[in-house]
């Protein structure tokens, strides 16, 4: 068996393991009201590398304050990547420099850790139903939401023309549909984030949040397309970057 193989059969065993541990329902009080009321923080990461190098990046965690969407906090942290890039495993790659993000801030600033973390990536939309949404959600113990700008192909879900025809269908901002693999299970949903993008985003399950709520509070979230504590956790690792590494192109 060669060392990739090898290393593969690692990461299946061990998201089998994270996965029992996986709550797909609202577990927290804001959760069942209509307008989240006692949401006060909301998180997002992400991770920004400089063009050309897929080993050094900047992991990003912002807090932001809800529902004013007010930048409370923000860790941009330059780090370099040890773990192989393998399809379907990119959480084995990234979680762990956003859990350090996510401690950090428990550690200096408890007050300020966020309800709910929003992740630039899917969550049970996904291979084998654990995206890093779930992976950091389970590890973190944080309800997480994933949500993807791309849709990933997978499990018969793909961009054929009734996906087109569903995405026409969209007319205004917070209009979603499922997204049904062939076995039948939802597993996410397409939703059209603000009146004025047509191309939706990918919502998925993290962790101890149901999908209604996760893309009612997407939506929520959207000023533009992208959700605002991801847009934000994006924006300024890549200014960061520009920052430090004023020669690269990010």
């Amino acid at each position: 068996m060669s060392p990739t193989e090898d290393l593969v059969r690692q990461w299946e065993s061990e998201q089998e393991h994270l996965k029992k541990i996986l709550e797909e329902e609202d577990t927290e009080a804001w959760q069942k009201s209509p307008d989240f009321s006692g949401l006060e923080r909301v998180g997002g990461v992400d991770l920004s590398f400089i063009k050309g190098d897929d080993i050094n990046a900047c992991a990003q965690l912002v807090v932001l304050s809800y529902p004013d969407l007010e930048i409370l906090y923000e860790d941009s942290q330059i780090v370099t990547l040890t773990a192989p890039y393998i399809a379907g495993f990119l959480a084995f790659r990234e979680t762990p420099f956003l859990l350090e993000a996510l401690k950090r801030l428990e550690k200096n600033k408890p007050e300020l850790l966020p309800q709910v973390v929003f992740v630039d990536g899917n969550g049970l939309f996904h291979y084998r139903e654990f995206g890093l949404a779930c992976h950091l959600g389970v590890l973190s113990g944080l309800p997480c939401v994933g949500v993807a700008k791309n849709l990933l192909q997978v499990q018969g879900v793909n961009k054929g023309e009734e996906h087109q025809s569903q995405i026409a269908a969209l007319q205004k901002g917070g209009d979603s549909f499922p997204l049904i693999a062939a076995s039948g299970k939802v597993l996410g949903k397409a939703l059209r984030s603000c009146d004025k993008s047509s191309k939706p985003v990918y919502v998925s399950i993290g962790h101890k949040i149901s999908l209604d709520t996760a893309v009612h509070l997407t939506h929520s979230c959207c000023r533009y397309r992208v959700p605002e504590p991801i847009r934000q956790a994006d924006s300024r690792s890549r200014e960061y970057l520009r920052k430090h590494f004023p020669a690269t192109d990010t």
